[in-house]
């Protein structure tokens, strides 16, 4: 039984397949409207989510399955003191797949080892976000045409962003990726993706503080939210959320190509006046999630089309 608990549980060549499983269903939905007819998917979401939860239970009911779960540890027995691995073996006899949210890192892998049906990470803390990581790359390779040879600008909260984790983790395996990694200081990527990942692959990459000078050199700028919810003072918070703002002004030192993204919500890092940019496909992004999700159900699951 396979589980996606991080980016790297698929192989390159299982990662190529799952994206154009993907984009499959993309183009032809119909295809696949029956495919998971009698099987349900146990949302297990300890923390708040919007697209993520919908976006899941949506591909579900796409594929003809049924969805059952909760959507906050208040309305589950995590309020009374249950353990990840006691409530997973009870969902394994309830469900045929399980994706699970949890504010605490290696949650979802704690629940892996102990399920007898596949568990997929849906961001464990400010750790992965394999599926977000899915929707990115499905998102460039749709609208780039190539997942190689790409400059990424990533911009924002690089210390906390699990999905800016995910995605280096995962674009470092494909050749001729270069990051730009803007950031205050105090928000930059932690040491270890910087030793272990970038470093240890000998990817090129430089580490700026202003926006504007590196537009020019960006195939992709992925942007993220300062995050709140992973600040330990409301001070340190307020005095970095407003670090950087992407507006029509930024946009015009950008190519006429580069794609901007984000895995949202958006709270004010990118003006709204940057939504009619062609340039801006941070909702199609969120589009391709619901597809992305649907190809990784049926893979896990091992379904076919008849």
């Amino acid at each position: 039984m396979k589980h996606l608990i991080s980016p790297l549980d698929l192989s390159l060549d299982e990662l190529s397949k799952l994206l154009d499983l993907a984009s499959d269903m993309y183009q032809n939905p119909k295809k696949y409207a029956d495919v998971c007819h009698g099987k349900k998917l146990a949302t297990l979401f300890y923390e708040p989510s919007t697209r993520t939860r919908l976006s899941f239970e949506a591909a579900m009911l796409n594929l003809g399955g049924s969805v059952l779960g909760f959507s906050s540890a208040d309305s589950s027995s995590a309020a009374k003191g249950e353990s990840v691995a006691d409530t997973i073996r009870v969902i394994s006899s309830y469900a045929d797949i399980c994706a699970m949210r949890h504010p605490k890192e290696g949650a979802p892998y704690v629940a892996a080892t102990h399920a007898t049906i596949p568990v997929i990470n849906a961001g464990d803390g400010g750790h992965n976000h394999p599926t977000q990581t899915l929707t990115d790359l499905l998102t460039i390779k749709q609208l780039k045409g190539r997942l190689d040879n790409l400059t990424i600008g990533f911009c924002g909260d690089l210390k906390f962003g699990r999905t800016v984790h995910s995605l280096i983790e995962a674009m470092v395996r494909y050749p001729g990726s270069r990051f730009v990694l803007i950031s205050p200081k105090e928000l930059k990527v932690p040491t270890y993706l910087r030793e272990e990942v970038l470093d240890a692959h000998q990817v090129p990459y430089k580490e700026v503080n202003v926006l504007e000078e590196i537009m020019p050199e960006l195939d992709c700028l992925y942007m993220t939210r300062v995050q709140r919810e992973r600040f330990f003072n409301e001070e340190d918070y307020i005095r970095l959320k407003d670090s950087f703002i992407l507006d029509a002004a930024k946009m015009q030192y950008a190519n006429k190509d580069m794609l901007v993204l984000h895995p949202l919500p958006r709270v004010n890092e990118i003006a709204t006046e940057v939504d009619n940019d062609p340039r801006a496909v941070y909702f199609k992004q969120a589009e391709f999630g619901v597809y992305v999700r649907m190809a990784l159900i049926m893979t896990l699951l091992e379904l076919t089309v008849a």
